[in-house]
């Protein structure tokens, strides 16, 4: 298969609450919006999408017409701490996990988004011990 794209959707009861939230606060322009679907990029290079859909519309099949749950964004930046600063401390956002480092060599927090997807911040640290074997490096 040869890839000219990939984003994920995700299914939503809060259309217009999440595409404040993608936009505002995390960096994301619109580049399609109907009352049902809301198509995302954050400009580049490189660039990223993101898009979020009415969990109630029939381009869903029937029984899958439900919001997203369990589902994590991974968001790398160059200093959470930052976005811990502008995210939690500024606008307020509820932390599901509270800035930390991690021995398997990430420093992050999670925040909700207005549907509960959780939203990874993350810069990548140095990993401790027995972690860093575990890493591939690339071929």
């Amino acid at each position: 298969m040869e890839l000219t794209s990939f984003y994920p959707v995700v299914c939503t009861s809060r259309l217009r609450e999440s595409h404040d939230f993608y936009t505002r606060l995390l960096g994301f322009e619109t580049t399609f919006e109907a009352d049902w679907y809301v198509s995302l990029r954050r400009p580049g290079p490189p660039a990223y999408e993101l898009a979020l859909l009415d969990h109630t519309h029939p381009t869903l099949p029937e029984g899958y017409r439900e919001p997203a749950r369990g589902l994590l964004l991974n968001f790398e930046v160059e200093d959470v701490d930052a976005e811990w600063e502008r995210l939690v401390l500024r606008e307020g956002l509820r932390p599901e996990l509270e800035l930390r480092s991690e021995d398997f060599g990430q420093r992050h927090f999670i925040v909700p988004d207005p549907n509960g997807v959780l939203i990874d911040v993350i810069t990548p640290i140095e990993p401790a011990g027995a972690y860093r074997d575990q890493y591939v490096s690339p071929a």
